[in-house]
């Protein structure tokens, strides 16, 4: 059965090309993929972005709530670029913001972002949280709660959830599914622990799945048996 609602969680990866912050051939092929996999599904979709092509803040010489903060805005250029392409591809979309950049995004309101699905838009979420420490992967855990996503989509570089690192590794064993209490028994990194907690308390399925392979984003919002599937 396709997924009626869900939360898209981007990395800054699917942004740049490695050569430049965002790359116009990164940000094409990932709105083609958004765009294969929305149209004519019937789902619902939101996205939260990341920023980690343009900037990393923790651990570095700036001071942790002021690097935060630049990443939140890093996230708003991302969102920027992301919902301006949608939109160039005939694809309608609504940026909402958890930080006050009216200028740019509108500020986040559950009930505009829930009504605004209905109309069939696609859903941007930048600004992170709008408070420091908290990442993106815990944006998109908040979001999926706040608009009740089905699933919560995390889109990689790798097919699924392993026991070990894939790339360091041969003998790896990838898991199909998983309970939440499985992947903490198992010590498992599928998500940081506030964003993992969240879901797991608020029931909403995680999906791990490769976002760089062709036509997977659809595969999944088909419900497709690829990826890891994580739930009670």
């Amino acid at each position: 059965m396709p997924v009626k609602r869900a939360l898209l969680k981007l990395s800054g990866e699917s942004f740049s090309d490695g050569s430049s912050l965002i790359s116009e051939s990164s940000l094409s092929r990932t709105v083609k993929e958004i765009s294969f996999a929305v149209l004519d599904s019937g789902t619902q979709l939101a996205i939260v972005v990341g920023a980690g092509n343009i900037w990393r803040g923790a651990g570095k010489f700036i001071e942790r709530v002021t690097a935060d903060k630049m990443g939140m805005l890093a996230t708003v250029m991302n969102a920027l670029a992301l919902n301006d392409s949608l939109l160039k591809a005939g694809i309608k979309s609504i940026m909402f913001s958890a930080r006050g950049v009216s200028d740019f995004a509108e500020n986040f309101n559950r009930e505009k972002v829930i009504g605004s699905m209905g109309q069939g838009k696609i859903i941007v979420f930048a600004g992170g949280t709008g408070n420091p420490f908290f990442t993106t992967d815990t944006t998109a855990a908040l979001r999926a709660a706040e608009i009740k996503a089905n699933i919560l989509l995390k889109a990689t570089q790798v097919d699924g959830v392993y026991s070990a690192d894939p790339k360091k590794d041969k003998d790896a064993v990838k898991y199909d599914s998983l309970t939440f209490q499985e992947a903490l028994d198992k010590h498992l990194k599928i998500m940081d622990s506030e964003a993992f907690s969240l879901c797991m308390r608020t029931n909403i399925t995680i999906k791990v799945f490769d976002f760089y392979k062709d036509g997977n984003l659809k595969k999944v919002l088909n419900d497709d048996k690829i990826g890891t599937t994580v739930e009670a």
